[in-house]
């Protein structure tokens, strides 16, 4: 490891150990190097202080100090490469999509990763393997395994499914490779179709070798296999086990007992640290071949009678467990892509003491804390992980425990109505299968027991809802909504690049009657090949934004029901988006007592800008804001032109909401 200075932001000058490596100005991996760890890992508390800062719910937890880790590099253990047409095998290059940086002297690779690669790099060029590189032969999975003093690494070959040659001749290839690099203790491919945007497929098929191998953290072992998520710092992933473990010992007293539910619990790396600890944990994973490897596991520790391990889906299986409400603990380690809404749900549901979450992505655990939060658990401590030295990424350590749910933001109030800002993920009525809704947690508000929804927004919808105090206020205010001079105003997300503006007028069957709709919009930005839009509905028919949009081939994006799926799951892996991309950024009303024009505005969800910031930077949300399409929180008041002269505008009116808003009298076809 080298050491040199360099020159901070300030003019300041901070020495210290600072990794230099060859790829660094192509390869677009470790976006931290070069710079002092004490910088890396105050900028890693920093972003996670961000992105948990724009949840007003969650800005008063400060986040504790980052845990350093020890090596910073030649540390990875797990590591997903992608091959080249010429060979290369790396990961793609800096601003470039599909050409791969060839890395031979990557800094950050455990050394038994570095020898396999260096290997596999050499077999790729003289073509020893011929699986066509690139075109083929993807990538591949290298997994590092080490029990005592002896290292041993899996390889899994990632292959296109449509062109894969058969099994036979695979299996000949591997053997090759076991032969070729010593190291090697077993090989697997996996079959991924052509659009996927994960590195891995679907299905994966042991080829030769060995299919799962004994691999230590801390205290205990499970069984590393094919495909299977690890932790790529061993020294860190041991540390995140203590913090569990010491939370838990520091409620409980104790873990000789306690019950824990484990979601997303892998190779059961976690929940057998915990069981030997003395707790009784049931494991849920999808991947069977972990949960054969953490049964197996278990067994051969003596701990087979405190650690269960089931094979199912976290939101499926884990709907029956959580629902006994025996569950002191609750332990969630999910993908990148953060935990699904309705295993959110659950854990809120479990009835448990506390929720331990580890996380690898800040953007989808602030999503997700901001949903636990309403959904009555609160984060009482996050310490940030540097589990991924040398890059940006931060791992966070969450703990939560009961707490009452908040009431929905106020934007506006009087004595027949409250407007409040709707959060995604919740129903504005009470619904079965939903733990809460807007409406339950407007009632906590003052004089908000009558509550009664003017209009609904749809369960994955954000911003302004509208609710009266009373059932007559509500058909008075629901009048004033669906009068000529009326709008609701929605920014929403599509697939796709629209016509600049238009007009989509289109029946739309309930009940088994046929409504008549229309839905004017416009463009405002394209980001990342798709479109935003500015939409004014005419009427307020279910989905009717939803259904508008898919009819024409640009459903919004996020829709389960009418969009795009391939689309839908790119925006989740990716940028966090995991509900529908539509916010009802403002409500333009005539009160129907005093006859002021009231506009009431809810900003845009913190969950959908950090999508627009991951997806299309920092110039979109710039552009949608000098277009005064963000929304900001409040209201303002208009009063009624004066009697005597009716047709005339009000003094001052050339100041008043409408005239601020760049989308005054710009939505085509009004009038």
């Amino acid at each position: 490891m080298a050491s040199e200075t360099i020159r901070l932001e300030g003019g300041a000058e901070a020495g210290g150990p600072v990794v230099a490596c060859a790829h660094l100005d192509a390869c677009g991996a470790c976006t931290a190097m070069g710079l002092p760890y004490e910088q890396q890992v105050a900028a890693k508390r920093e972003r996670l202080r961000t992105a948990i800062g724009v949840y007003p719910h969650l800005a008063q937890v400060e986040p504790e100090e980052v845990l350093r880790a020890e090596p910073a590099e030649g540390y990875r253990t797990r590591a997903k490469l992608v091959v080249g047409t010429r060979g290369e095998l790396g990961l793609f290059a800096k601003d470039t999509a599909h050409e791969v940086a060839d890395i031979p002297d990557c800094r950050v690779l455990a050394p038994s990763l570095a020898r396999v690669t260096a290997g596999l790099r050499s077999a790729l060029r003289d073509r020893s393997l011929p699986l066509s590189p690139g075109v083929v032969l993807l990538a591949v999975d290298l997994r590092e395994a080490l029990d005592g003093d002896r290292s041993r690494v899996m390889m899994t070959l990632v292959l296109r499914r449509d062109m894969a040659p058969p099994r036979e001749d695979v299996e000949a290839l591997a053997r090759g490779l076991m032969e070729r690099l010593p190291e090697l203790c077993g090989v697997a491919c996996s079959l991924k179709e052509a659009d996927s945007p994960r590195v891995l497929g679907q299905e994966l098929v042991h080829l030769v070798g060995e299919s799962s191998v004994r691999d230590r953290i801390g205290e205990v072992y499970h069984y590393a296999t094919h495909g299977s998520f690890v932790q790529v710092h061993r020294g860190q992933a041991g540390k995140v086990h203590e913090l569990i473990r010491g939370s838990a010992h520091e409620l409980f007293g104790g873990l000789e007992s306690v019950r824990v539910l484990e979601l997303y619990g892998g190779s059961g790396a976690i929940g057998l640290s915990l069981a030997r600890a003395g707790a009784q944990v049931e494991m849920l994973e999808s991947f069977g071949p972990a949960v054969q490897a953490a049964t197996r596991a278990a067994r051969e520790q003596g701990l087979e009678g405190r650690f269960r391990a089931g094979c199912g889906d976290a939101l499926m299986a884990g709907r029956g467990l959580a629902a006994s409400g025996r569950w002191d603990l609750v332990v969630v380690n999910p993908p990148r892509r953060g935990v699904e809404p309705g295993v959110r749900e659950l854990i809120a549901g479990a009835g448990a003491r506390a929720a331990a979450y580890v996380s690898c992505d800040p953007d989808t655990l602030a999503r997700d804390l901001d949903h636990l939060r309403r959904l009555g658990l609160s984060p009482v401590r996050l310490t940030p992980v540097d589990m991924i030295p040398q890059t940006e990424e931060v791992e966070t350590f969450a703990w939560l425990t009961p707490a009452a749910a908040p009431a929905p933001e106020v934007l506006y109030e009087d004595e027949e109505l409250i407007a409040v800002e709707k959060a995604p993920h919740e129903p504005t009525t009470p619904q079965a299968e939903h733990a809460s809704s807007l409406l339950a947690r407007a009632r906590c508000l003052d004089a908000g027991g009558g509550c009664i929804p003017v209009r609904r927004l749809d369960v994955g919808a954000s911003g302004v809802c509208l609710i009266a105090k009373s059932a007559a206020y509500a058909a008075r205010w629901a009048d004033a909504l669906n009068a000529p001079s009326a709008r609701s105003i929605y920014l929403v997300g599509c697939r796709g690049i629209t016509p600049a503006k238009g007009s989509i007028t289109r029946e739309l069957r309930e009940q088994g009657r046929l409504l008549p709709a229309r839905t004017r919009y416009r463009r405002l930005a394209v980001f990342a090949g798709h479109s935003i839009l500015r939409v004014v509905p005419e009427q307020a028919h279910p989905h009717q934004i939803r259904r508008h949009l898919a009819a024409i081939g640009h459903p919004v994006l996020g829709d389960e029901r009418y969009g795009h799926g391939p689309t839908n799951r790119f925006f989740e892996e990716k940028h966090g988006l995991d509900r529908t991309f539509q916010h009802c950024v403002r409500i333009e009303v005539n009160h129907p007592t005093s006859g002021h024009r009231l506009v009431i505005e809810s900003p845009v969800a913190p969950d959908l800008r950090t999508t627009l910031h991951r997806s299309g930077g920092p110039p979109t949300l710039l552009f949608l804001a000098h277009k005064h399409a963000l929304g900001t929180r409040g209201f303002s008041s208009v009063p009624p032109p004066a009697p005597d002269r009716a047709g005339a505008a009000p003094i001052g009116a050339d100041s008043g909401p409408d005239s601020s808003c760049s989308d005054a009298g710009d939505d085509d076809g009004q009038g």
